[in-house]
C-alpha cells in the first residue's frame, strides 16, 4: 500500500496536528480564552467557534484525536489536498459550534477534535463512495451505527474517565451529518466542474 505522502496530502492534518499541540501546551491559559463556551455570541468571542476544536482536556484526549486524524489520513489522504482540507475542515468545525449553539442547550462549554473528525471521516465515506470503492458504504454504515448508539445508550463512562470529561456526542452526530453534507456537495462541484471542461482534441 502507497502511503499518501505527498506534501499537498500531508500538509492539511499536519497544520491541525500542530495547531491542537501548541495550544495544548499552553493550557490552562488556551481554555480560558479560546474554549468554545455557550456566551461566544453575547460576549462577542466569535473566534471560540472556530479555536474551541484545537483545544483538550489532558493529554490522553489530545492523543486520541491525533491518532484519529491520522488515521483518517491514512484511510483518505489520497483525496487530500492541503487548502481544500483546510477549508473544508474549518467548514465543518464553524457549521458544528453554530448547530451546538442552537440544537444542544445543555452544552455549556466545548473543546476538541472529534466533532470534526466525525465530519472528516463521513466526507472521506462519501469520497470513497464515489471513487467506486466498496468500502465506502462500509465505513459509513459503521459511523452511523456508532453515532446511533451514542444516541441512544450514550458514550459509556471509559472514555469520560479518561478524558476527564462528558462526552459531548451531539458534537458526533453532527460533525457526521456536516461531513456527509460536504462531501455530497464537494462530488457535485467536481461532476459539474469535470462536465464544463472541453474535450481535448486529438
Amino acid at each position: 500500500m502507497n502511503l499518501p505522502t505527498r506534501p499537498n496530502q500531508i500538509l492539511g492534518p499536519l497544520i491541525v496536528c500542530i495547531v491542537s499541540i501548541t495550544a495544548f501546551f499552553f493550557e490552562p491559559l488556551s481554555s480560558e480564552y479560546f474554549a468554545l463556551e455557550r456566551s461566544w455570541l453575547s460576549s462577542g468571542h466569535y473566534y471560540q467557534i472556530l479555536t474551541g476544536h484545537f483545544l483538550h482536556t489532558n493529554t490522553t484526549h489530545l492523543l486520541f484525536n491525533l491518532f484519529g486524524v491520522v488515521l483518517l489520513w491514512l484511510l483518505h489522504g489520497d483525496d487530500y489536498r492541503a487548502a481544500s482540507y483546510l477549508a473544508k475542515f474549518s467548514l465543518i468545525c464553524l457549521s458544528l459550534s453554530l448547530l451546538l449553539y442552537f440544537f444542544s442547550p445543555d452544552i455549556e462549554w466545548y473543546v476538541g477534535l472529534s466533532g470534526a473528525i466525525h465530519g472528516v471521516f463521513a466526507w472521506g465515506c462519501i469520497q470513497d463512495i464515489e471513487n467506486k470503492m466498496k468500502t465506502g458504504w462500509l465505513l459509513l454504515l459503521g459511523l452511523l451505527i456508532k453515532v446511533l448508539s451514542e444516541q441512544t445508550y450514550g458514550a459509556g463512562t471509559l472514555m469520560q474517565e479518561l478524558i476527564e470529561a462528558n462526552v459531548a456526542v451531539d458534537s458526533h452526530m453532527f460533525g457526521s451529518i456536516l461531513g456527509i453534507i460536504v462531501g455530497i456537495c464537494s462530488v457535485f462541484l467536481h461532476r459539474n466542474k469535470v462536465s464544463r471542461t472541453p474535450a481535448s482534441k486529438i
